[in-house]
């Protein structure tokens, strides 16, 4: 039966309203990203974290067309950055570079002005990087295993230098201590530098501290590298063994970061945004700079980076516990 012209007009108005609706969608995720992504570093630039993102940033605009922005928020617990993303609209165009300090945070803090694990959109992780255990140049310890055996015959009297407390570094030297079965008395500073300034005076036995900034302290033969925390020996120190090959048996840690975007981020904009990012850390020239820090580049899908943060929440926090640091 022949359509009236009513009907036909209906029908037709119908579908160009139902057209018009759905080509502003269409186009949006066909055009995204439509302007320059920031992306938010919780650290201050220069720093082993700033760089990586730096470089991952550098390609992914080449990938996506836009501009990738890293604007710095250094705060205590990584907060103001965290925030600052959890509140963004969830468009891909503004990231957080997530990592073990966002997951160390939980333990240390009473209240988040976030939830970590349900305000944001993980990507993909990027790379993984070492602590050391780094002695002086003329210490009398030539491998970790002497260093264990002091503190065990000589209770509390390691002295064992870190930054300052509940950071990576403080935290690693603590579960240190829980694993390898010794009582030491550990010592935090301002910062690396001055840890470092500690170990070569004497003042401090050890130090943890992120290999990167150490490797030139160790080719100038300043300090010596007795191992790395990590269960892989790292890139930039070849010849020393990780914590568990030098005698103390299933201690492992590595300090970690990723890209993540506001909750309710449109997951066609979370593929986007991690197929770029896994394209530069596959380019040959992200690996090379990041080998150069003594860096692991390693992607991930959303759903391992999820699985990897809230891993940390848990280890992290019982490490906390353990060590009796009082949330504030």
């Amino acid at each position: 039966m022949p359509m009236n012209t009513s009907r036909r007009l209906t029908l037709l108005a119908s579908a160009a309203a139902l057209a018009a609706l759905a080509a502003p969608a269409a186009w949006a995720q066909a055009r995204f990203p439509d302007r320059p992504i920031m992306l938010v570093v919780p650290f201050g630039p220069g720093g082993v974290a700033d760089l990586t993102a730096r470089a991952v940033a550098e390609h992914m605009a080449k990938s996506l067309g836009q501009p990738v922005v890293v604007e710095n928020k250094p705060s205590a617990g990584s907060i103001v950055a965290s925030q600052a993303v959890a509140s963004a609209k969830p468009d891909g165009h503004t990231l957080l570079l997530v990592s073990n300090g966002n997951a160390v945070s939980v333990g240390l803090f009473k209240k988040l002005p976030y939830d970590t694990q349900k305000d944001f959109a993980p990507i993909t992780t990027l790379s993984y990087f070492d602590l050391g255990v780094f002695v002086a140049g003329n210490s009398r310890w030539a491998s970790l295993k002497d260093a264990v055996a002091f503190a065990k015959a000589n209770p509390g009297k390691l002295n064992v230098g870190t930054i300052a407390p509940g950071s990576t570094q403080h935290l690693s030297a603590k579960l240190f201590e829980t694993v390898a079965g010794v009582d030491a008395l550990v010592v935090p500073y301002k910062g690396s530098p001055a840890v470092l300034t500690a170990l070569r005076a004497g003042e401090i036995d050890i130090a943890f501290e992120i290999v990167a900034p150490m490797v030139a302290q160790v080719q100038a033969g300043a300090v010596k590298a007795l191992a790395v925390t990590s269960d892989k020996r790292n890139p930039a120190l070849p010849e020393v063994p990780t914590v568990a090959q030098a005698g103390v048996a299933g201690y492992n840690v590595a300090s970690w970061n990723g890209l993540a975007a506001p909750a309710g981020t449109p997951p066609e904009v979370i593929a986007i945004l991690g197929k770029a990012a896994r394209e530069a850390l596959a380019s040959a020239a992200v690996q090379e700079r990041m080998a150069k820090l003594g860096v692991r580049v390693q992607g991930s899908t959303p759903a391992e980076l999820q699985a990897l943060l809230g891993g940390e929440i848990k280890r992290w926090g019982e490490v906390i516990r353990a060590a009796r640091i009082e949330p504030e």
